[in-house]
């Protein structure tokens, strides 16, 4: 993937469909000046290439009810690669959890975790994450507002820096 360099379009595609994924081939095509079968293409080769990982609806989680959002900052006791993997796993597993990340540093860990309300979530702090194999320490930062959730890469950056460099 990182073989392959994307040309204008290809990122005008990028950028159009991580603004809104919902749009038609048609009116992409037209949003980056190219006709739709070329347009549907080169989408179709962003995806083989991994460019474009998939497409989801953003859901409003307090409107369904997930009141709760904090993040934990987690500690293991070994982070030998085994050990790291096996933590992964239990992310993936737990419903709770919407994003984990792997950090470097001080913390291991950073999950990302939604519940319905503080009980859900202590329930799962208590039962599930503190007592998994290997956990050594957990930080948690409940969530007071969101100032900003913007999707994917800032396309503005990445035009800026091409023309830098051209």
């Amino acid at each position: 993937m990182s073989g392959v360099k994307l040309d204008l379009i290809d990122r005008k595609i990028l950028a159009e469909l991580q603004a809104d994924g919902r749009m038609t081939n048609v009116e992409l095509a037209s949003r980056v000046g190219i006709s739709a079968p070329p347009c549907l293409r080169r989408v179709r080769t962003l995806e083989e290439q991994g460019y474009i990982k998939g497409y989801h609806a953003s859901v409003n989680a307090r409107s369904l009810g997930f009141e709760v959002q904090v993040f934990a900052m987690v500690g293991l006791q070994s982070q030998a690669e085994a050990d790291l993997v096996a933590f992964e796993g239990l992310c993936k597993a737990w419903s709770l959890v919407r994003e984990c990340h792997m950090l470097n540093g001080e913390v291991d860990f950073i999950l990302k975790c939604v519940a319905p309300d503080l009980s859900t979530f202590q329930r799962f702090l208590t039962e599930s994450l503190t007592s998994a194999p290997n956990v050594a320490s957990v930080k948690t930062s409940l969530v007071i507002r969101d100032a900003k959730d913007a999707p994917g890469v800032p396309f503005d950056i990445l035009e800026a820096r091409l023309a830098k460099n051209a």
